[in-house]
């Protein structure tokens, strides 16, 4: 009587044995396979053809999304450079909050951008970086332990901004110093898609950190 072989059985005395189809090379033009791209019938080396041929669009695709992102990263470098240039060329720690928004602004694109401190030098009483900040609000900057991206919930912060009622989407930064917040940097966008919840938090993480550094000097 004679076994019957199943199809896990051959594949693996297909494994087993990687020398089989050199030993009977004739096989390799008479088996047939459905071809899922014609739906014909045809060789086995023609179908490994298609299947390397599809390995290779895939990894097409993968390269041309990895050329993608590098080049947005590089983008958002040559961006982040050029903010950086500006802060390190104010020579008045008075004049570092407007020109680190405004920079934000020309080099990012920001629509909008504003910010506000506490805990800040005598010196800086009635500044208009220091207006208008509840103690809701420094609450809810220590409790920031990421940076916040997403729609705008109505947040103190966004009303900040000079036309709150047009921003749909927003960032929210929290500036540290030893750990302890002293003040949150906002970005707004009337563009729903602008900042969203999904996207990347690294460069903005970098940005919260060089704003803290660069507004350190004001702190009493």
């Amino acid at each position: 009587m004679t076994a019957t072989l199943d199809s896990t059985a051959v594949a693996d005395y297909l494994a087993d044995h990687p020398h089989f189809f050199q030993e009977h090379a004739n096989l390799l033009g008479e088996v047939k396979l459905s071809s899922p791209l014609t739906g014909k019938a045809v060789s086995l080396q023609e179908r490994q053809m298609e299947v390397m041929r599809d390995k290779y669009k895939a990894l097409e695709l993968r390269m041309s999304d990895l050329v993608r992102l590098a080049e947005a990263n590089a983008a958002i470098a040559n961006k982040f450079h050029g903010w950086t240039q500006a802060l390190l060329k104010t020579r008045h720690d008075s004049d570092m909050p407007r020109a680190l928004v405004e920079g934000l602004a020309t080099h990012f694109g920001v629509p909008q951008a504003t910010l506000r401190l506490w805990q800040l030098a005598p010196a800086h009483a009635g500044s208009w970086y220091v207006n208008g900040v509840s103690e809701d609000a420094r609450l809810f900057a220590n409790s920031l332990l990421a940076p916040y991206c997403g729609s705008n919930h109505d947040f103190e912060a966004v009303r900040w901004l000079a036309d709150a009622a047009a921003v749909q989407s927003t960032v929210i930064l929290p500036l540290r110093s030893n750990g302890s917040a002293f003040g949150l940097l906002i970005l707004g966008s009337p563009d729903p898609e602008r900042f969203t919840a999904s996207m990347g938090t690294d460069f903005l993480v970098h940005i919260g950190d060089t704003a803290s550094a660069a507004l350190a000097a004001l702190r009493a």
